[in-house]
């Protein structure tokens, strides 16, 4: 896909606020398993928080290749910081899509500038893929619903303000918005990641949270069928873009190295083994490219058919990410092997990728369902 003039500026733009600010303190982040403070103020001050919301709430509104120039140059920096867009763009997108009008003037526009920071709690410690067997509970008193249960996984858990709660009514699953300073929640920090350290990841939980009625998004029972739906078909496109930034800095990173390093006498690029290797990544990594951008495309005209290409995507993106990494750590030797080179960091960000928002072996079950269904 060629970018318009106006998309390239773009893109150079955000590439030039990744190279400055970003990847200076990607390795931070990775060490110290917190984003920092100064990354989470430039993001806001940008913008990126509010890419998904309209003008109108103070929002970027950015469309869907927009949006895919973002997740790619941001994930080229710091998969870390790009989690960052997934999952406060969820908790965005659940209200601007399902919300009600006062809903949305509530709490978009402190989204959209970053006063809050979302999260979307869905997975918890018994249920992953299995979404529908939920075990927390919300229950129906009066004016209020009151949520018991746990919740794990949670990115931005750690600093999040307002948590997106699927939690089950009277067997319905149902969606709700709670706000972290509510009488009986609390937070768990999570450490010791393989990959996405930064990521900030939490345990929540909730003992008998008293919440307003008018705190459901949507209605009961429309807490997977649509809100998460609408969610994890967002998440699932920013991680694959993001699949392909990670891929875009192990390739240059490569490249880079294998110019600089000398084997028997010669660039290590001259071998004809890194070429190979070169070569398949560069293929992967535009053949994923072109995935991302065509699920995009399909988004920003209307088409169904953007959900099971969004699966393509992300399947293709994240098991690509895996073996252009895997090459990079290889074609940097036993340097690939320390953190005082990024790819090493990069081969443990790859693989977080085929796990969350939908493993691999789910995808292929949807997609290979979706083939027989259609051929």
């Amino acid at each position: 896909m060629i970018l318009s003039d106006n998309y390239i500026i773009e893109q150079e733009k955000i590439r030039k606020f990744v190279d400055e600010e970003i990847i200076p303190l990607a390795e931070y982040h990775d060490r110290e398993e917190k984003l920092h403070p100064k990354i989470i103020s430039e993001m806001k001050e940008q913008g990126y928080l509010g890419c998904v919301i309209p003008n109108e709430y103070n929002g970027l509104g950015m469309d869907q290749i927009s949006l895919a120039i973002l997740n790619e140059e941001i994930g080229r920096g710091c998969s870390s910081t790009r989690s960052m867009l997934t999952v406060h763009g969820m908790v965005s997108l659940a209200i601007l899509k399902w919300g009600t009008i006062a809903q949305k003037e509530t709490w978009l526009p402190k989204l959209a500038i970053g006063e809050l920071i979302g999260a979307f709690a869905l997975t918890e410690p018994n249920v992953g893929s299995d979404a529908k067997n939920i075990e927390t509970k919300a229950v129906e008193e009066w004016d209020s619903f009151v949520i018991s249960g746990k919740k794990k996984w949670i990115t931005l858990g750690q600093i999040a303000d307002l948590f997106l709660v699927f939690a089950q009514v009277d067997g319905k699953p149902s969606a709700f918005l709670v706000e972290r300073d509510s009488l009986g929640v609390s937070v768990k920090p999570m450490s010791g990641l393989l990959g996405a350290r930064a990521s900030m990841i939490a345990e929540i939980t909730f003992e008998d949270v008293r919440i307003p009625k008018e705190n459901i998004i949507g209605k009961v029972g429309t807490g997977l069928s649509h809100i998460a739906l609408t969610c994890l078909d967002y998440g699932r496109y920013t991680i694959a873009l993001g699949c392909v930034g990670l891929g875009q800095a192990c390739l240059e990173n490569s490249v880079n190295y294998s110019r600089e390093r000398i084997q028997f006498g010669a660039p290590l690029h001259k071998n004809q083994l890194i070429k190979k290797m070169i070569t398949e990544m560069t293929v992967n990594l535009k053949a994923a490219r072109l995935l991302c951008y065509n699920a995009g495309h399909l988004k920003e005209i209307g088409d169904p058919d953007s959900i099971m290409e969004t699966w393509s995507a992300k399947y293709f993106a994240s098991r690509a990410v895996i073996k252009i990494a895997s090459d990079a750590v290889q074609i940097h030797g036993a340097n690939g092997c320390s953190n005082q080179y990024p790819v090493e960091r990069y081969y443990r960000d790859a693989k977080i990728n085929e796990i969350i928002e939908g493993t691999t072996q789910i995808h292929e079950l949807l997609i290979s369902a979706d083939t027989i269904r259609t051929v």
